[in-house]
């Protein structure tokens, strides 16, 4: 039965009578998951965010971080569409690598591709289920009082603490994120430690409202703010989440950072039909 179910699942929305069916993939990016669906064709041009929220629903729905639509594009190999759970959009670290691993399932050559996103075009490459991006430049790190605050494709808060525990995550996430400062337009919010053979990251997600497992952005953020309070010579670390390793490269400069890459695991889960009306 276990086998049944990873490779193929259907879900039915209780409250329809009348369903048009729609092929996913669940993919996982150190516990940060997602729902990947191939809109090549447009069959999913018109989701609502009802519909996004429902998806993501752990309940009701499939249960998902966020939702990726594969979309076709005349400047790049492939369109990722990202929306958050809530059915807001941003850019998402961990869910483009799980979308470049589920773009090779589709015919794209992932070996080394460009593909477009909410804040413009990337490059990446995937070696089996190892995925590597090309984050966005950061041109400035700014300081609020002894946190950080940065844009690595989503904002993001830094604080250093060493209390990773869910409720400190949730509690600190929270009074920052709905604060007079970020609340109208969030804030994603990151508690960084200094570990011995790396660093170690815990987020509370704007447009999720909660902890999760793993943020591809997050854990770029707060490996450039360590980049800079540890005056490292190196130019890359790893990065230790609840949902598993990730490793972040850069290059330093005069105001920021540039070629900055995001490396890790992406790993399908299941593929299964989802039903909406």
């Amino acid at each position: 039965m276990l086998n049944f179910v990873k490779k193929s699942i259907g879900i039915n929305r209780y409250f329809c009578s009348s369903f048009m069916e729609i092929e996913f993939s669940k993919y996982q990016g150190t516990g940060n998951d997602f729902i990947l669906i191939d809109n090549r064709q447009g069959q999913c041009d018109n989701l609502s965010q009802s519909d996004i929220q429902f998806y993501c629903d752990r309940r009701f729905g499939i249960g998902a971080d966020g939702l990726i639509l594969i979309q076709l594009c005349t400047d790049a190999s492939f369109d990722m569409v990202y929306y958050n759970s809530d059915g807001s959009q941003s850019f998402c670290g961990n869910g483009a690598r799980c979308a470049v691993h589920f773009a090779s399932t589709l015919g794209i050559d992932t070996r080394q591709v460009i593909f477009k996103a909410i804040d413009g075009l990337h490059q990446a490459s995937q070696c089996g289920d190892e995925v590597r991006i090309n984050m966005q430049e950061v041109v400035s790190v700014k300081r609020d009082g002894e946190d950080f605050v940065l844009h690595t494709g989503s904002p993001h808060y830094v604080k250093i603490s060493e209390d990773h525990s869910s409720e400190n995550v949730i509690k600190t996430g929270k009074n920052i994120r709905y604060n007079a400062v970020y609340q109208h337009d969030g804030i994603n919010v990151n508690l960084l430690s200094l570990q011995e053979n790396g660093i170690s990251v815990a987020t509370y997600e704007r447009g999720v409202e909660n902890e999760t497992l793993s943020c591809g952005t997050g854990v770029t953020a707060c490996a450039l703010v360590y980049a800079l309070i540890s005056k490292t010579s190196n130019n890359h670390v790893n990065v230790h989440t609840k949902g598993g390793q990730l490793e972040v490269f850069w290059k330093k400069t005069e105001t920021g950072f540039q070629d900055i890459f995001l490396v890790g695991p992406a790993t399908f889960v299941f593929k299964g039909r989802v039903k909406r009306c």
